[in-house]
């Protein structure tokens, strides 16, 4: 089941930022930082228990990069399931994995400004992938593959909003993004040091392997 409360509500659980909420969490002031604890009527009191054990801690770091992403525990499993026979070191292959997503590409492209609005993008059939109508949030996007906003719904403003937000900013080194025709493509799948989340996806790892 996925989650519909409030965005800030996943981001204080997890005790630091995750953006979900796209460029409000730069303009507005962030929940995490005026109520540093979890919430609930113990929040606060958790806040001061004994040190967490190696299994929590593993825990948490699944569920921060699960509510990062936007997915649910069984396409979480799956995707794991799927880079763990992969070769090469498996918490840099899931991070990548999560980051070839259509709605996290749409996101990080700056045509939507989170990826909670990328999926609806994607969902309401916004968005093409070389020239043909896609509306599967989580469809794999290979390197090479073109990723565009239809012509009819590129007046839509949450896209020109996140348009004029992504200006300001720079795309990750492994996408090339062309503002004018609000299309952008996969260079290359991403390493690690060029996927811009903080989190330590070993212990992730080291969870699904007991």
């Amino acid at each position: 089941m996925r989650y519909t409360g409030a965005s800030c509500r996943q981001c204080r659980r997890e005790g630091t930022k995750l953006f979900l909420k796209g460029t409000k969490c730069f303009t507005e002031k962030c929940p995490v930082e005026r109520r540093p604890y979890p919430p609930g009527q113990h929040g606060q009191s958790q806040s001061r228990r004994r040190k967490s054990s190696e299994y929590s801690k593993q825990l948490r770091e699944k569920q921060k990069i699960k509510r990062i992403y936007g997915v649910s525990e069984t396409q979480f499993r799956n995707v794991f399931e799927k880079v763990s026979k992969l070769p090469g070191i498996t918490g840099h292959n899931l991070l990548a994995a999560l980051e070839s997503r259509l709605d996290n590409l749409v996101y990080r492209m700056g045509f939507a400004p989170s990826r909670k609005s990328a999926r609806q993008l994607i969902r309401h059939r916004h968005v093409e992938i070389n020239g043909k109508t896609v509306d599967i949030p989580s469809y794999v996007v290979a390197p090479g593959q073109e990723v565009r906003v239809r012509q009819k719904s590129r007046e839509m403003i949450l896209v020109q909003g996140a348009m004029e937000q992504a200006t300001r900013g720079a795309s990750p080194s492994w996408l090339a993004v062309d503002r004018d025709t609000f299309s952008g493509r996969m260079l290359e799948r991403p390493s690690r040091p060029n996927i811009p989340i903080a989190a330590q996806e070993q212990l992730v790892v080291e969870l699904y392997s007991k």
